[in-house]
């Protein structure tokens, strides 16, 4: 069952979310504390500075004799400079040391998500959309990125900064200037949050359109041999537009609502720094302040809400960033349905013997797709599973290779339940040549290396000549170095399926599959490839599930399947004078060769 994370809130903070990141900052808790240190020397600076400009003012009002003008003035000018400096430069220094605390957690969760998509079963990639997932996983790093830098470094520092200038001005002046600036956060702080809750559907509406456009187009453009067969383009143009509509509707909401919430912060502090300068203008008036206090009270009011106008901006952010990574997280929340069982040790191939034991299977509750198969394949032997579509061949192999888990029976490896044993050391011991072949946009040389990437260029060059892929790869201008594009696109299907059976000879394994590994190649390629499939046979277990029987006349046995269940089972010459649904294929294929099984 797949589990989702329920303390991820778009309209609050998750603390446990928080608390999952505190392990990547700890990585490097010297830069951290260092960074802490230029922290507080930076605020320290910054609250010092209103109080230098301050005398300055004054002394240049009260002092009048040359000399003294310029020798005083002069120190506080060059202390205001020095201190506006290393307000600065620590500023800077902690964003630089933090910078690599910021950059080793990004690397360190974009590994974790990457390895936890992995390690989801087939069922998830088949169901995932692929431009909206990469979209949300780039939105969400990002906003993991916001909250460590920002919210860490800048929150609770900006509000430290913020009881500093409150405690001064209490300190050194009447109460109600203490009162201003208090009811003017209060009235920020309130108005910020319960606007930007209201806003952040808008910002999840906008994401999620996002999202939509996303997968939208790069599913078309995927596709993009199946929209020019059915000159689809002004259909596939419409839908975008179609998608593009909502995204502009979503941003529009969304810009209305940001215009709304700015407006609000704007007039508070508007209010606040206007009632300042009143009742400071009033205490010069009388007196009762100095022309240097007047543009202390303005300086500390303009340096409050700087700091201010920031935390709110954080405080937008932050909300926006959870509600970007909302998905993300509960994309690192989804359990696969396969996993290894807590005392799961791995598989021991002695000769290769694998059982079907009993199987049955559904992808969906209402239809069964197997239904109490039983058979065996002998070590390094050759059985071939044949069949209409949809009787389960293909199914057998994702079985076997542990895509699913059997509802009921087993299949067992050398007598062992292949549900006791680790996926890594199972899907080790199997190559698989798929129907669908599809290859990463690299070199031809690199895509057979995959099959065991620290494979030597003449083990490489010996799976690509009994693949009968050399003769092809001499004739391209760059050899084997050719990009073969995305997902193989440049290459033919019979080409790929050549690559696919290069990669797999090169990993060797002891249990062979090849899922209609012949269904896309001429003749004459398919007659060389049989012999290359049949030289492995003899030294390894082999499954071959097979749409044109005439490829596994050769089998040791040959199992047919009909609506799931095995039917029939023996050697070719046997099944033929049996004369039951194996023979009835055979005829329909010996008299209509292209005709496709139904």
């Amino acid at each position: 069952m797949r589990s989702m994370r329920t303390d991820v809130a778009i309209g609050d903070v998750s603390w446990t979310t928080l608390k999952s990141l505190i392990p990547f900052l700890t990585e490097f808790k010297q830069r951290m504390a260092a960074a802490l240190l230029c922290l507080v020397l930076a605020k320290v600076a910054s609250v010092g500075l209103p109080f230098i400009l301050k005398h300055i003012v004054d002394d240049l009002d009260h002092i009048s004799e040359l000399g003294t003008v310029v020798a005083i003035p002069l120190g506080l000018l060059l202390a205001y400079g020095l201190v506006r400096f290393s307000n600065v430069l620590f500023g800077e220094l902690r964003d630089t040391l933090f910078g690599r605390v910021t950059e080793r957690a990004m690397r360190r969760i974009g590994l974790k998500v990457f390895n936890h998509l992995h390690s989801l079963d087939l069922d998830f990639h088949l169901n995932r959309r692929t431009g909206g997932l990469s979209r949300d996983i780039e939105r969400g790093t990002n906003g993991i990125a916001f909250l460590l830098r920002f919210m860490v470094f800048n929150i609770v520092p900006t509000l430290l900064e913020i009881g500093m200038v409150i405690g001064l001005l209490l300190w050194n002046y009447q109460v109600w200037y203490a009162v201003i600036v208090g009811v003017a956060v209060v009235c920020y702080v309130a108005y910020s949050i319960m606007a930007t809750e209201w806003r952040t559907r808008f910002v999840r509406e906008a994401n999620q359109a996002e999202s939509q456009t996303s997968t939208r187009a790069i599913d078309s453009l995927l596709n993009y041999e199946t929209v020019k067969y059915f000159t689809n383009e002004e259909y596939e143009a419409r839908h975008y537009d179609s998608e593009l509509a909502d995204w502009e509707q979503a941003r529009r909401k969304n810009r209305l609502s940001l215009f709304a919430l700015n407006g609000g912060q704007a007039f508070v502090i508007a209010a606040a720094m206007t009632s300042a300068m009143v009742l400071a203008a009033r205490d010069v008036s009388l007196g009762a302040m100095t022309l240097g206090d007047f543009v202390l009270i303005n300086a500390f009011m303009m340096q409050i809400f700087m700091p201010l106008n920031f935390l709110g901006f954080v405080y937008r952010e932050m909300k926006g960033s959870m509600a970007n990574i909302e998905n993300m997280f509960r994309l690192m929340d989804v359990a696969p349905k396969v996993t290894d069982r807590p005392q799961a040790v791995g598989l021991e191939v002695i000769g290769g013997e694998v059982e079907f034991k009993d199987v049955s299977f559904r992808y969906h509750n209402e239809r069964p797709i197997l239904t109490g198969v039983s058979f065996k394949i002998p070590a390094k032997s050759k059985v071939a599973v044949v069949g209409s579509s949809g009787a389960g061949k293909s199914t057998l192999a994702k079985i076997l290779f542990r895509f699913y888990d059997v509802e009921r029976g087993a299949v067992l490896i050398d007598g062992q339940d292949i549900r006791s044993v680790t996926q890594k050391s199972l899907r080790q011991a199997i190559g698989v040549v798929p129907q669908d072949t599809v290859l990463f946009n690299v070199s031809i040389f690199e895509n057979v290396r995959y099959g065991k990437v620290d494979a030597s260029d003449v083990e490489v060059w010996e799976a690509i000549r009994m693949a009968h892929l050399e003769e092809f790869v001499k004739q391209l201008p760059n050899g084997a170095d050719t990009i073969v594009g995305e997902r193989g696109l440049k290459l033919s299907g019979g080409e790929k399926q050549r690559v696919a059976i290069a990669r797999t000879l090169l990993k060797r394994p002891p249990i062979m599959v090849f899922d209609e590994a012949t269904s896309s190649l001429d003749s004459r390629s398919e007659r060389i490839i049989l012999q290359a499939i049949a030289e492995i046979s003899r030294q390894q277990t082999s499954l071959v599930i097979a749409h044109r029987l005439s490829t596994i006349v050769d089998a040791d046995n040959i199992v047919v399947l009909d609506q799931g269940r095995v039917v029939e089972q023996g050697r070719h010459e046997e099944l033929l004078r049996h004369n039951g649904h194996y023979a009835r294929l055979w005829r329909i294929q010996q008299e209509e060769p292209a005709e496709e099984m139904l």
